[in-house]
């Protein structure tokens, strides 16, 4: 990712906020906070690179209901839950709909900032996968109708003279076909090739 993440704080209570932020600006976190659910939507950062730490029990859009938001948006912000109840139901419900952790008021400094550190791990992977499958999308877009006609063929390992039997044309045009499409995937074999859909 070429942008400096953000560490996303959205909590109600300013205090918290204030002192968290603190916390995560002196352990060199490029950090911002929120006063609620609202306030962070309207930022826009549901889709930039970070993470966001959230508070369970807010006014308005509480924290269930800003991560199933996220979830809608195919935001890839993993979510850390801060929680002054220490609700066991609603720490279920939020690590089954994949949050990465769930920490209790008042949190523990050493263990935020190491969930932070696990979160903008997972947010870097998820990026860098998500460039890899678009990349793969547009070369796979790049192909014409009978390339893709001769694609599958070619992995499956089937020889030029079987794919030309299979598809009804010549031998010398699958050929072509076969060079233009490890051209396009930028690749140099069909066991490069092979491994690249497989990613897909």
């Amino acid at each position: 990712m070429s942008t400096r993440p953000w560490v996303n704080l959205v909590d109600d209570q300013p205090e918290v906020r204030k002192a968290l932020l603190r916390l995560l600006a002196a352990a060199g976190y490029q950090a911002r906070g929120f006063a609620s659910a609202a306030d962070f939507l309207a930022a826009g950062a549901p889709q930039e690179a970070g993470c966001i730490v959230l508070d369970l029990e807010m006014p308005g859009i509480d924290g269930l209901g800003l991560q199933r938001l996220l979830a809608e948006r195919a935001s890839l912000l993993p979510v850390i839950f801060l929680s002054g109840h220490g609700d066991l139901a609603s720490g279920v419900q939020a690590m089954k709909a994949g949050a990465t952790d769930f920490l209790t008021k008042p949190v523990d400094e050493a263990a935020l900032l190491a969930a932070v550190q696990a979160a903008l791990q997972r947010n870097q992977a998820a990026h860098a996968s998500q460039a890899s499958q678009s990349d793969l999308r547009q070369r796979l877009d790049s192909l014409t109708p009978r390339e893709r006609d001769v694609l599958p063929l070619l992995a499956e390992g089937m020889l030029n003279k079987q794919i030309a039997a299979t598809l009804g044309t010549a031998e010398q045009t699958i050929k072509i076909h076969r060079a233009r499409i490890l051209q396009k995937m930028q690749v140099r074999s069909v066991t490069a090739l092979v491994r690249l859909l497989g990613q897909a």
